[in-house]
């Protein structure tokens, strides 16, 4: 459930198309299609479809990395293509699916990256600057948010995948973000992770009233974890709506192509999917 704050539209998306460039102009087909929904402020939305039905592309469209066709798309009220990228920084955290690490930064290094959106115009253009002792504090707050305080002087590339997962989390909350961005945050990662980071994930939204999206291929994830699903299929919007709406046997039929059984998990009641005993 959103939290009791909730109440105006995070994220507005209004007829949005787009496509990635081909080498055969006629070739181009749509990546996403006449897309419409809205974000309530403080809900957890999640993202699911087959693969390349569109899903990461409509979260970098969101994240103001990928600019659409056709369409608006809203963010608190302001429209993302009259927006500067720094100002997108300031309003939307991102954790990608890989992360990947060049140099050998450290935890407390990669944490106050997420501080960079927050320097002056003048630093932001030549992308350098200074943390202040405001951004020490705000890394220190988010890495003690996501339990990585204790690793702060060890490598990212030394780290376990939930432990670095945990960091990618701290450096997205060191921008204090209104709208968090998460493309499949809990692929790779063995089962004690997930929980862990799903869990974390609906703390954050309560104890900083975060707007939430994320990316999954896990559709119990996003039964358990998420207030509504959105199903895309082919670039278009299949389906949206709470969990009991859209992880339904027949919609699933419909969106993967496949029968799957779904029940009421034994603790939450939410529909838990799992797939069929084949036939010898």
């Amino acid at each position: 459930m959103a939290p009791s704050g909730a109440g105006h539209r995070a994220i507005q998306v209004e007829g949005l198309s787009f496509r990635y460039h081909a080498v055969d102009q006629q070739a181009r087909v749509w990546t996403l299609e006449s897309l419409s929904f809205h974000v309530e402020a403080g809900e957890i939305l999640g993202i699911v479809g087959p693969n390349g039905s569109g899903k990461s592309s409509l979260l970098k469209i969101l994240a103001g990395q990928l600019r659409s066709h056709t369409g608006t798309v809203r963010l608190t009220g302001r429209v993302i293509g009259q927006m500067r990228q720094q100002d997108i920084a300031r309003l939307v955290g991102v954790v990608p699916q890989e992360y990947m690490q060049v140099f050998p930064f450290t935890v407390a290094e990669t944490v106050l990256m997420g501080r960079f959106p927050h320097r002056s115009s003048r630093w932001w253009s030549l992308g350098i600057g200074e943390e202040s002792a405001h951004d020490l504090i705000c890394a220190q707050q988010a890495m003690g948010e996501t339990d990585v305080l204790s690793l702060a002087d060890r490598l990212v590339s030394d780290l376990s995948g939930g432990e670095r997962q945990r960091v990618m989390i701290a450096r997205a909350l060191a921008q204090a973000p209104a709208i968090l961005l998460l493309d499949e945050p809990t692929a790779f990662l063995d089962i004690n992770h997930q929980i862990e980071i799903c869990g974390l994930i609906s703390r954050l939204r309560c104890e900083r009233q975060l707007t939430v999206v994320l990316v999954s291929h896990d559709l119990n994830v996003a039964s358990q974890y998420c207030d509504r699903v959105l199903m895309l299929k082919e670039g278009r919007l299949s389906r949206i709506g709470s969990p009991e709406d859209t992880i339904r046997p027949e919609v699933l039929r419909i969106v993967y192509g496949c029968d799957v059984v779904v029940d009421a998990h034994p603790q939450t009641g939410r529909p838990r999917v799992t797939m069929p005993m084949g036939i010898s």
